[in-house]
């Protein structure tokens, strides 16, 4: 561990005003760092409201400022606030990146992307006790009970990753590719690596197709109520 894990970056803007004022609403006077960083998982987790329809995937809109500003984002765009967040706080953070299977996903969603193997899923390393763990501040309340999946918890000691079931036990996602752990948004090589895989998912080259993954969720949910009756 460095002071370029510490540091701000163009896109982890941990000096502007946005990160600032969050990191200081949700942390406040409190000086423990496992407290700081689980605190803002779930101000990250249940605060920004998880989209992967309408984001935008400009430099600009990617700071983490900006995605705050928005008020939404996907994995790449929570992860981002988060790693700027407890950096803001005083905690050494990173960004990692795997390709994971989502067998859950929408059939729109599974049409756009091309199958369910999504590539440069994003989540979060800090850097606590002595060591590097991940947490995934992700999927929010909301969404979680629309897919029943059950929301994944961080307390600042264990590993936070997606759990490979869901409610049902049925299949919800797992990695199949791990890219690495990198101190700052390697911007080039993700969101062109998205563009190529995942063409459809695309309205321009910087912004993703319109839609709603909550009004998915419930079509789904109200299409096998259905079928079960």
């Amino acid at each position: 561990m460095d002071e370029t894990t510490l540091a701000p970056t163009d896109l982890l803007d941990h000096e502007s005003r946005q990160v600032r004022d969050l990191v200081d609403r949700t942390v406040g006077d409190e000086s423990d760092p496992i407290a700081r960083a689980v605190a803002l998982f779930y101000a990250v987790r249940d605060g920004l409201r998880y989209e992967v329809y309408q984001s935008d995937l400009s430099r600009q809109g990617m700071r983490a400022s900006a995605i705050i500003d928005r008020g939404f984002g996907f994995c790449i765009h929570k992860s981002l606030v988060y790693a700027a967040a407890v950096r803001a706080a005083g905690v050494p953070s990173r960004i990692v990146l795997g390709d994971v299977r989502n067998h859950l996903a929408s059939p729109r969603l599974r049409e756009l992307v091309g199958g369910d193997l999504f590539r440069f899923h994003c989540l979060t390393e800090v850097y606590l006790n002595d060591r590097w763990i991940r947490a995934t501040p992700v999927f929010n309340k909301m969404l979680c009970r629309l897919y029943q999946i059950a929301p994944l918890d961080f307390d600042g000691v264990a590993d936070s990753v997606y759990h490979p079931y869901d409610e049902q036990g049925r299949k919800h996602m797992e990695f199949v590719h791990w890219h690495g752990s990198f101190d700052d948004f390697p911007y080039e090589l993700v969101v062109d690596g998205i563009r190529d895989a995942h063409p459809l998912l695309f309205e321009n080259s910087q912004r993703t197709t319109a839609g709603s993954l909550e009004e998915e969720a419930a079509d789904q949910r109200r299409l096998l109520a259905r079928t079960e009756g």
